[in-house]
């Protein structure tokens, strides 16, 4: 996602990208010679974020890390005066959110969280309709998303560290771990020390737009979660691969499940969300929406329109586009890093809850942690790996 991301801001007007950062000399120098190839530009090529950072040259960065790496950059990146692109999920845990929202603030930066349906005209048209009243009152949504990928690739054995690669400061902040090419590029997703599965993955997307449609600015104060690795025994992962989530707020309740290995779920959807009001349903994936009526038996019709839209998109790009007019103009960017954190630390709690056994977890956004389980407490500050330490600020 990372280069992804860089390719759709250079291809606003007046963007220039002067400096790339990996730990894999290959893909850095193949990315480059694209930059120059398609972009006419040559930026300088570093192998450590904080030499990047070092470039005063510099107005605004993309962070595209797994993401035990997105906590770090980011607030240095503040700390530095520079604006920030950060990919989802936010971070890789409930307090290195905290950290980074309190980095954007504290140095006045405008720091865009790539969950870019916030800026798809068809996501933003859904949220107008549920507000309007156009199904009725929203009383629960359903979200799923079912694919392949979530069970990781098929275990191989331990090897040596791929020429060029460095796997030290890949892992950075995380345990000290061997190297093994089942858990590293297009893979780390899978493993606890550097992602958080599906529901951080494709969740985070999709349970954005059910909290968007209440407006819920923090996180739910009560979770309910079930996950286990039931199949795909010769795969190499740790997230789970079998997944139900409730997130129970006073007047509203959003559902999440995976079934990974798999990709077909409710209404002929491999992944999608469901907006259920008494009015009707309101059925959305990337491709569009439609609106299916429910029967009013008294009046004998239905008791909304049913209306279909088939034109979607990604969004990737219009929301490049508006951190860029966010960087220049200094209002808010769609995504700020307090929608990013209220649905990082949503995801994050119902794994917590299947990690820690408790299933239940009550959420004390005052007090910052869980109410009711010392145990679930225990994953809400991350182990930093020395010589890193977790940020202050």
């Amino acid at each position: 996602m990372g280069f992804g991301d860089l390719k759709n801001h250079l291809n606003i007007p007046g963007v220039n990208c002067i400096g790339l950062c990996d730990i894999d000399q290959n893909i850095l120098n193949d990315r480059a010679a694209e930059v120059q190839k398609t972009y006419n530009q040559t930026p300088k090529l570093y192998g450590d974020y904080r030499k990047l950072l070092e470039n005063k040259d510099l107005h605004a960065v993309i962070i595209g890390t797994p993401d035990h790496w997105h906590c770090l950059p980011m607030v240095n990146a503040c700390e530095a005066g520079m604006d920030v692109y950060v990919e989802k999920p936010m971070a890789n845990s409930i307090e290195e959110c905290n950290l980074m929202v309190k980095a954007a603030n504290r140095y006045k930066r405008i720091v865009q969280v790539g969950q870019q349906q916030r800026s798809g005209s068809h996501w933003n048209k859904i949220n107008q309709l549920i507000k309007s009243g156009k199904i009725g009152t929203l009383r629960k949504t359903n979200v799923w998303g079912n694919f392949n990928y979530g069970v990781g690739l098929p275990i191989v054995p331990d090897s040596a560290v791929p020429a060029g690669v460095d796997f030290e400061m890949w892992l950075g902040p995380a345990p000290e771990r061997t190297f093994n090419a089942s858990r590293f590029h297009g893979s780390w997703r899978m493993f606890w020390n550097y992602g958080g599965g599906l529901v951080t993955d494709w969740g985070v997307h999709l349970l954005d737009m059910a909290f968007w449609a209440k407006d819920i600015t923090s996180p739910p104060k009560k979770i309910m979660a079930s996950g286990a690795n039931l199949s795909f025994k010769g795969n190499a992962h740790e997230t789970y691969d079998t997944m139900s989530a409730i997130f129970d707020m006073d007047d509203y309740q959003v559902t999440w499940q995976h079934t990974a290995g798999t990709q077909n779920g409710p209404w002929n959807k491999m992944y999608g969300i469901e907006f259920i009001g008494d009015l009707g349903t309101i059925v959305a994936d990337r491709g569009g929406y439609k609106i299916i009526p429910e029967w009013d038996e008294t009046e004998k019709k239905n008791k909304v329109e049913p209306e279909e839209f088939d034109k979607g998109g990604e969004n990737h790009q219009e929301h490049a586009q508006n951190f860029i007019d966010c960087v220049k103009s200094r209002k808010k960017p769609v995504c700020t890093p307090e929608i990013g954190r209220t649905v990082a630390v949503a995801a994050h709690c119902a794994n917590i809850a299947c990690r820690s056994h408790e299933n239940l977890l009550l959420w004390d956004e005052k007090e910052g942690k869980f109410s009711n389980s010392d145990i679930a407490n225990q994953y809400v500050i991350p182990q930093y790996r020395s010589p890193w330490s977790l940020p202050t600020v």
